[in-house]
Protein backbone atom coordinates (compact mmCIF):
# COMPACT_ATOMS: atom_id res chain seq x y z
CA UNK A 1 0.00 0.00 0.00
CA UNK A 2 2.84 2.51 0.49
CA UNK A 3 3.57 1.70 -2.77
CA UNK A 4 0.10 3.18 -4.12
CA UNK A 5 0.75 6.49 -1.73
CA UNK A 6 3.98 6.94 -3.59
CA UNK A 7 2.41 6.66 -6.87
CA UNK A 8 -0.96 9.39 -6.53
CA UNK A 9 1.29 12.02 -5.64
CA UNK A 10 3.50 11.46 -8.31
CA UNK A 11 1.17 11.83 -10.88
CA UNK A 12 -0.61 14.48 -9.44
CA UNK A 13 2.49 16.31 -10.02
CA UNK A 14 3.42 15.08 -13.36
CA UNK A 15 -0.16 16.49 -14.21
CA UNK A 16 0.36 19.81 -12.48
CA UNK A 17 3.85 19.74 -14.61
CA UNK A 18 2.08 19.10 -17.88
CA UNK A 19 -0.68 21.61 -17.15
CA UNK A 20 2.19 24.20 -16.31
CA UNK A 21 3.98 23.60 -19.94
CA UNK A 22 1.08 23.74 -21.64
CA UNK A 23 -0.27 27.14 -20.30
CA UNK A 24 3.19 28.46 -20.42
CA UNK A 25 3.16 27.55 -24.41
CA UNK A 26 0.01 28.75 -24.65
CA UNK A 27 1.40 31.84 -23.41
CA UNK A 28 4.46 32.03 -25.71
CA UNK A 29 2.28 31.92 -28.09
CA UNK A 30 0.02 34.65 -27.11
CA UNK A 31 3.22 36.90 -27.00
CA UNK A 32 4.26 35.89 -30.57
CA UNK A 33 1.10 36.62 -31.83
CA UNK A 34 0.87 39.89 -30.20
CA UNK A 35 5.02 40.80 -31.00
CA UNK A 36 3.96 39.89 -34.85
CA UNK A 37 0.99 42.64 -34.70
CA UNK A 38 2.98 45.21 -33.28
CA UNK A 39 5.10 44.61 -35.87
CA UNK A 40 2.99 44.97 -38.66
CA UNK A 41 1.57 47.81 -36.69
CA UNK A 42 4.97 49.89 -36.63
CA UNK A 43 5.68 49.15 -40.49
CA UNK A 44 2.84 50.82 -41.54
CA UNK A 45 3.74 53.93 -39.10
CA UNK A 46 0.82 53.12 -36.81
CA UNK A 47 3.74 53.02 -33.43
CA UNK A 48 1.14 53.71 -30.83
CA UNK A 49 -0.50 50.51 -31.75
CA UNK A 50 2.33 49.27 -32.41
CA UNK A 51 3.49 50.26 -28.84
CA UNK A 52 0.19 48.78 -27.29
CA UNK A 53 0.90 45.13 -28.61
CA UNK A 54 4.61 45.02 -27.76
CA UNK A 55 3.63 45.95 -24.30
CA UNK A 56 0.69 42.85 -24.52
CA UNK A 57 3.88 40.79 -26.42
CA UNK A 58 5.74 41.39 -22.63
CA UNK A 59 3.63 40.81 -20.46
CA UNK A 60 2.60 37.56 -22.22
CA UNK A 61 6.06 36.67 -22.48
CA UNK A 62 7.05 37.41 -18.96
CA UNK A 63 3.61 35.62 -17.82
CA UNK A 64 4.63 32.22 -19.95
CA UNK A 65 8.70 32.47 -18.10
CA UNK A 66 6.26 32.30 -14.76
CA UNK A 67 4.83 29.26 -15.48
CA UNK A 68 7.64 27.88 -17.02
CA UNK A 69 9.64 28.49 -14.05
CA UNK A 70 7.01 26.85 -11.63
CA UNK A 71 6.62 23.93 -14.37
CA UNK A 72 10.57 23.38 -13.76
CA UNK A 73 10.24 23.54 -9.95
CA UNK A 74 7.61 21.10 -10.49
CA UNK A 75 9.08 18.59 -12.36
CA UNK A 76 12.22 19.00 -9.23
CA UNK A 77 9.50 17.56 -6.94
CA UNK A 78 9.07 14.35 -9.08
CA UNK A 79 12.56 13.24 -8.81
CA UNK A 80 12.07 13.93 -5.11
CA UNK A 81 9.24 11.49 -4.03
Amino acid sequence: MSGRRRVQPTLHVEEGVHESHQKAAEQHELAARAHRTAAEHNEKGDNPTGNWHSERALEYAEHAYRLARDAHNKSGQIESL
